[in-house]
């Protein structure tokens, strides 16, 4: 694998190989390979990042790598500078990848077919966001042992998320039944072909989760009235103390972050004992360093 562009069309045993790689880089495994000692690993990030920008300079440190973190404030993108010319000025340098991330869905795609180095994904518009998808099957399978048979409820806004359909091919190819669910307003047409169980109905589907994914309401990208308001969207999809009760016992809640406190996720339920949502951050380092190796071996 030269590139990580997306999840879709990727094989079982191919995420799975990922994923046992990624348990080798869990605190306590074997020492550090430092298979990029003295090698440069860049990170591009045309967007605002915490949890994935952090996660690949701790992955790529801890490889023996040097990281470059790049960032539009103060480049000559302000001068007008082209997507890739950036990143062939970058390749330049010498990095052996660039962890990409666009606000343009696509964009990394097009910089993997003008420069000779790995280009990794970290989340491209409305399109993909892989890494985030093997940390959430990770996560998963570190408490279940494996996919198979086990129920994952996406909640919230499907139409704007990247987060959403990586899940999507990744849980399926591992084995996992689908179920999404939000306002029909945030819910675009086709998830039934690719896989997916549609509903609108959280309190319905709530009880056959195994866990549930609750996702960032992306108000910024809402261009047009997608919701009544977000009382009216937190009354109808937002995981609350009352809905938790409902909930599967040992039944897991998760989301990809940041978090709307209090619209998505009531506070008592994201630092209740079912969340592994700082799991998930603490796994995303492990799989992202399995991501690097794979990437630029």
């Amino acid at each position: 694998m030269r590139h990580l562009l997306g999840i879709e069309g990727w094989r079982r045993d191919e995420l799975e190989a990922v994923l046992d790689r990624a348990r080798a880089h869990l605190p306590g495994g074997p020492d550090a390979t430092h298979t990029l000692r003295g090698k440069v690993v860049a990170n591009l990030f045309f967007e605002d990042s915490t949890r994935t920008r952090t996660s690949f300079h701790m992955a790529a440190r801890g490889l023996g790598a040097g990281v470059l973190n790049w960032s539009p404030s103060g480049s000559s993108t302000s001068k007008g500078e082209t997507l890739l010319d950036t990143a062939r000025n970058i390749e330049a340098t010498g990095p052996v990848a660039i962890v990409m991330r666009h606000r343009s869905s696509g964009a990394p795609h097009l910089v993997a077919r003008h420069v000779r180095c790995a280009v990794i994904n970290a989340g491209d518009g409305t399109h993909e966001h892989p890494s985030q998808a093997l940390l959430d099957a990770f996560t998963l399978r570190q408490r279940w042992g494996g996919l198979d048979g086990r129920t994952v409820l996406i909640v919230g806004d499907i139409l704007h998320s990247r987060v959403a359909r990586s899940n999507l091919w990744c849980l399926k190819a591992l084995g996992a039944r689908v179920v999404v669910c939000g306002p029909p307003t945030l819910m675009p047409p086709g998830l039934e072909a690719l896989g997916a169980e549609v509903t609108h109905n959280l309190d319905a589907a709530l009880p056959q989760a195994d866990a549930v994914m609750c996702l960032r309401l992306q108000l910024e990208r809402m261009g047009e009235a997608f919701l009544p308001s977000t009382k009216e969207y937190s009354r109808l999809f937002g995981l609350t103390a009352a809905r938790e009760e409902r909930m599967k016992a040992g039944a897991l809640v998760m989301h990809p972050g940041p978090i709307n406190r209090g619209l998505e996720l009531a506070p008592s339920v994201a630092d209740g004992a079912r969340s592994v949502i700082l799991e998930q951050v603490s796994n995303g380092v492990a799989v992202r360093r399995a991501i690097l190796e794979v990437c630029t071996s």
